[in-house]
């Protein structure tokens, strides 16, 4: 496995990372245990979570996610084998985005609680809050950086000029800056990381670990009609706006190459995503081992230039 390096920070994570918002919700304790022990077995080691994960379920408060891992941490004992991603600032219940000093200060040591470790390895605004000023939120990772609590930052969700201006504010007054962004991006959601963000990551050096690389599942072939996106939680809630006709023509496109190169369309999916520039390690959630499965062999698939090609066209914002 060719573990890559983050940003600019000194995290060494592995080509892919596993998404952790299904972790207590569409999969449970057990099968959550049993994706984490086989991802690790594969030679991966970046896991991304949210300290929000799952409040959308009903009856869920958030920390569902991070429970979940920190009790397979304790139980495997393999924390010094995971680069440990998590996300501050979504809404558990404060009624808004919050990224002051104060709001950190406390919602760093319930997350360490729950994922029962000392040390966040890589600790992410998990959207922009415009009410609380970026320096005021740059100096609180700043403390918890210096008192071991958190290796490194990053952003999500961050437009490019708010992204320009955190990392100007970081280099002027000596603060840590954000080493890796959190962008949608996969074959359908291409415009907004692909216009700006792209680019300044580039320049800048910051990593990219985007998220959706399959789309919700849509971009595993398992949703082409409106029915089908009535037979799962993710498919009921999210899928229905790629059923369009670029989204199929995005299908039949994955369809060609993975019929071409003997795999399937998630792998092919997944592998046209890592190979973007700028691409450190996309993020892909699975909840079954059948499905974890289609994400290693992913990782080893290397498309062609011909197949990048359909694909780019197929895919081709409108």
């Amino acid at each position: 496995m060719q573990y890559r390096t983050l940003g600019r920070s000194p995290l060494k994570v592995s080509p892919l990372c596993f998404g952790g918002n299904v972790f207590g919700w569409t999969a449970d304790e057990a099968t959550s245990f049993s994706l984490l022990d086989a991802w690790l077995a594969a030679g991966f080691n970046f896991i991304d979570t949210a300290d929000v994960y799952s409040r959308w379920v009903p009856g869920h408060t958030g920390g569902e996610s991070e429970t979940v891992i920190g009790k397979w941490l304790k139980k495997s004992g393999r924390r010094d084998q995971v680069v440990l991603a998590t996300k501050v600032g979504s809404d558990m219940g404060q009624g808004k985005v919050d990224l002051s000093p104060a709001y950190i200060r406390q919602a760093v040591e319930d997350s360490l609680r729950r994922l029962q470790v000392d040390c966040i390895d890589l600790y992410q605004s998990h959207r922009d809050d415009e009410a609380t000023p970026l320096e005021e939120t740059l100096e609180a990772y700043a403390h918890l950086i210096k008192a071991g609590k958190v290796r490194a930052i990053g952003a999500s969700n961050y437009t490019a000029p708010r992204l320009a201006l955190a990392l100007e504010i970081s280099r002027k007054h000596g603060l840590p800056r954000y080493e890796s962004l959190q962008p949608l991006y996969n074959l359908y959601d291409r415009a907004e990381f692909e216009q700006e963000l792209r680019q300044l990551c580039l320049d800048q050096g910051v990593g990219v670990i985007s998220f959706y690389a399959l789309a919700a599942g849509f971009l595993t072939g398992k949703y082409r009609t409106a029915a089908d996106a009535t037979k799962s939680a993710r498919g009921k809630n999210t899928v229905a706006k790629y059923l369009n006709p670029r989204g199929l023509r995005i299908l039949a496109a994955l369809d060609e190459v993975a019929s071409g190169t003997g795999s399937t369309p998630a792998r092919v999916a997944v592998a046209w995503v890592m190979a973007q520039p700028g691409i450190t390690s996309p993020i892909a959630s699975a909840t079954s081992l059948e499905q974890l499965r289609e994400l290693t062999a992913a990782a080893q698939l290397v498309l062609d230039p011909q197949a990048m090609a359909l694909l780019d066209k197929a895919s081709a914002p409108d």
